[in-house]
């Protein structure tokens, strides 16, 4: 395979990189954005230091998040729909439920014992989308907050789910309070730069409150051929066990614990709960 030497990894600093895989058109299943339809060319490469992936291309992903994003992938009609289908999956068939099953169980032995004892505990879900965790947490009694920069992401969240809700971009966002937990959903395999976003999330935790992250295991899934979800254009990273735990410690966290799971969805998912690194600096 090609060394590719152009760029570093985001997460260990390598610039050591191997192509691992080639697109010369969109593979089936893959959504089809806008700034994607003309000339589709684009390459994952690997880091060779801690497994890392990073999807390169030249096309113009910019105003994703902010324009074309929800209404390529639920249609305008499709997002109630498709937070409906979510909301009445069986446990079993859930990766929601799933997801906050196993916060809920982090959070009664590291968090509610210490810190809530007379209080709501409280998140910030950051890339909130159809915001089905904050309607699944909200029932186990937890207060949250979503944060989208999609406006009819935050109109759902407020109208449907009815929580607090914040139409952002995160990097921009100085002040949203403080908060227990605050949680990326598959949401940092998004942006360009998942070590500074995650960074800037230390200026929003209550003290011996705790990070969870979840994010798309390229390890498990690069096995299985390109057409994989995990590698879709949408995603700028695809993480490595090695290139999670790299990721928390450059953004000032230790890591509790790293959780490799096939969600019911049939997703391969790398999840971490991760607190603040005492010898950091805000």
């Amino acid at each position: 395979m090609q060394i590719v030497q152009s760029v570093s990894c985001y997460c260990c600093g390598c610039s050591d990189l191997v192509t691992a895989i080639t697109y010369s058109r969109p593979p089936e299943g893959e959504t089809r954005f806008a700034f994607s339809d003309d000339s589709y060319f684009r390459e994952v490469v690997r880091c060779v230091r801690c497994g890392h992936f990073m999807s390169r291309h030249e096309m113009d992903d910019s105003t994703l998040y902010t324009q074309d994003y929800v209404t390529a992938t639920y249609g305008d009609d499709g997002f109630q729909n498709t937070f409906d289908r979510i909301i009445s999956l069986p446990a079993d068939r859930s990766d929601n439920v799933g997801r906050c099953n196993r916060i809920l169980e982090f959070a009664k032995k590291n968090l509610l014992t210490a810190t809530c004892e007379d209080r709501e505990p409280t998140i910030l879900d950051v890339g909130s989308g159809l915001c089905v965790f904050l309607y699944e947490m909200k029932k186990h009694g937890w207060r949250g907050t979503a944060m989208d920069p999609d406006p009819r992401a935050v109109f759902h969240a407020q109208n449907v789910v009815q929580v607090d809700a914040v139409c952002a971009d995160f990097f921009q966002c100085d002040e949203v309070g403080r908060f227990d937990l605050i949680t990326f959903n598959k949401v940092l395999e998004h942006v360009q730069d998942p070590v500074a976003m995650l960074a800037k999330s230390k200026s929003f935790l209550n003290d011996g409150g705790f990070i969870y992250i979840e994010l798309p295991d390229g390890e498990s899934a690069v096995h299985l051929g390109p057409g994989r979800e995990e590698f879709f254009i949408e995603h700028h990273h695809v993480f490595s066990l090695a290139s999670i735990a790299m990721l928390a410690l450059r953004s000032g966290f230790v890591v509790n614990c790293i959780e490799r799971l096939q969600e019911p969805s049939t997703k391969y998912t790398l999840r971490a709960f991760l607190s603040r690194d005492p010898s950091c600096c805000d």
